[in-house]
């Protein structure tokens, strides 16, 4: 009863070819699937930037307007405040937004940078005063 199963009269086995099949199966599958899976190295037609100053004609790229609302209502822009956190019209942001218009035309950015703890009315009221000053480019951070 040393064989490990089956009746006491068997004798051996012999060898087994339905395991080795699912074997040869099991690798034939592992190869196919990571063959068509290989990387095709490509050429990438890019510039990059050489570090130097900018060639003459190039256009240097606007410096965004970036606008802090913060928790207690008061709007700063690039670190000078503008408005009362009470004024709901925000006249000084509406006269700094048609300046920069001015200045550096409508594809200058702004960026609207709220406070997790600002009230929503307050960004709006942002909002408002940036389309009233005709802003065109505007995201949120």
């Amino acid at each position: 009863m040393a064989s490990g199963g089956g009746e006491s009269g068997e004798g051996d086995i012999g060898f087994q070819i339905a395991p080795m099949v699912d074997v040869v199966f099991v690798l034939l599958l592992f190869f196919m699937a990571s063959a068509g899976s290989q990387v095709i190295e490509r050429h990438l037609n890019i510039n990059l930037p050489s570090g130097g100053p900018p060639k003459p004609g190039t256009e240097i790229p606007p410096t965004p307007l970036v606008v802090d609302v913060q928790s207690d209502g008061s709007i700063v822009v690039n670190n000078m405040m503008y408005d009362t956190p009470k004024d709901t019209e925000l006249p000084q942001l509406r006269e700094k937004f048609k300046e920069i218009i001015e200045r550096f035309g409508e594809t200058n950015p702004v960026v609207i940078k709220p406070d997790d703890q600002a009230r929503h009315e307050r960004v709006m009221d942002v909002l408002n005063a940036a389309a009233a000053s005709g802003v065109k480019n505007l995201t949120f951070m």
